[in-house]
């Protein structure tokens, strides 16, 4: 099986990971009832990861994608049912961080406002035995700060530092493991070091709310809603993995398909209940915001608070200027004539091609670059009361010793 972009007539490695996974144990049957599968089973069913063809001769390996199809909707049960038994040990303080993106999927499912879709969400999580429901938006907010502060620092060392511009975003876990694993050098320097939202979600649980609530990082397991099967994979990196307590920052990736199979075999009405708040009240308008952006959100925040700090300039509305294609796009800053910043948006495996094409051959014109595997526009709402009430604090990257991409620099202050 092979997704619709992928530029490969068949995938044998691909192949070899489906023949493998037909002998683990199968995952819960929740289509039984239907004859006909929705097409968010469809969706779910599919097990298509956009890395696989990305990444050509360098695909998934069987041991990754036995452990990617791992995450699923019997292991969340499992832990379930494990909390329901008298063995108080082996008991799981259950964590559920859900991804912006997916919340307008659940809207539309339920045909509910955002916020409403989000509220029905967390009513359902918690009467299944969720201890606690976090929206991720605020992980977001974090990786834009530091995302912000990485490239204002990469553009005024630009003729010292060799491999400071381009930045591309880090976010997006397919990209990251096409340039890891595919292109290596000259291109993974170029890769801003912030770690992606789920991984800085994965450290505020683990780490920040753990020592919150006095509890061991083992003790508590954490599960992400993602619209992206990618981030599957992206859970598993040895980056985000702390050995000493054998626990990874993120344990467990349901996509909103695989969430919404589970609702469909409850058909039980439950109680809405609001999302729990990591630090404190904070008011519900303001984080979930009702206005949207392209993709997380970097390419605009970080043109922004670019053209405020380096050219006094406070842009309000941005123009996006379509090139070869839809999914690739630029903006640009003028200055007293000049073009002082020159941004752009790469959607899709063909224009990350020509992108790393033009980088090779040293005709690359862009400051930034907002990279993502899929094709497609992609929104999400992001949280305004971040940037105005909390500092993050980055460390400058090339004041320490060289990063791997997706490697977080990130320092809190919480006041």
């Amino acid at each position: 099986m092979k997704c619709e972009n992928c530029t490969k007539k068949e995938c044998i490695k691909k192949t070899n990971i489906d023949d493998q996974q037909s002998v683990t144990p199968d995952t819960p049957d929740f289509n039984s009832e239907h004859e006909e599968k929705s097409e968010f089973h469809k969706l779910a069913d599919a097990k298509i990861f956009l890395s696989d063809c990305l990444a050509h001769d360098s695909c998934v390996t069987v041991e990754e994608g036995i452990k990617v199809f791992q995450q699923n909707q019997k292991e969340f049960f499992r832990i379930l049912n494990l909390n329901k038994k008298c063995d108080t040990s082996a008991h799981k303080v259950l964590a559920v961080s859900i991804c912006p993106q997916s919340l307008p999927y659940f809207a539309a499912k339920f045909n509910l406002s955002v916020t409403d879709a989000s509220k029905r969400l967390c009513g359902f999580l918690k009467s299944l035995g969720v201890h606690y429901v976090f929206d991720s938006t605020i992980a977001v907010d974090f990786s834009i700060l530091e995302s912000q502060k990485e490239f204002i620092h990469r553009y005024r060392h630009q003729k010292q530092e060799e491999h400071s511009l381009p930045m591309f975003a880090s976010a997006c876990p397919g990209w990251i493991r096409y340039a890891e694993r595919v292109l290596g050098n000259p291109v993974t320097p170029h890769i801003c070091t912030a770690k992606s939202p789920q991984q800085i979600m994965g450290s505020l649980v683990k780490d920040y709310f753990a020592r919150q609530q006095n509890l061991s990082p083992d003790k508590i397991f954490h599960i992400i809603v993602a619209p992206c099967y990618d981030k599957k994979l992206e859970a598993l990196r040895e980056d985000f993995y702390t050995a000493s307590y054998n626990s990874h920052d993120v344990d467990c990736v349901l996509t909103s398909g695989e969430i919404i199979q589970i609702m469909e075999q409850k058909k039980e009405f439950v109680k809405e209940a609001v999302v729990d708040n990591l630090f404190g009240e904070i008011k519900e308008e303001d984080t979930v915001s009702d206005g949207a952006t392209r993709s997380d959100g970097y390419l605009e925040y970080i043109f922004k608070y670019a053209a405020r700090e380096l050219f006094d300039m406070d842009i309000k509305e941005i123009t996006y200027r379509a090139l070869k294609n839809k999914d690739f796009q630029e903006i640009t800053l003028e200055k007293n004539g000049e073009i002082v910043l020159r941004f752009a948006a790469a959607y899709g495996f063909r224009n990350i091609q020509n992108m790393i094409l033009k980088l090779k051959k040293g005709k690359f014109p862009y400051h930034f670059v907002e990279v993502l595997a899929c094709p497609g526009d992609l929104s999400a709402p992001t949280s305004p009361w971040l940037r105005d009430h909390w500092r993050a604090q980055a460390l400058p990257a090339a004041s320490e010793a060289p990063l791997n991409p997706g490697q977080s620099v990130l320092l809190l202050t919480l006041v």
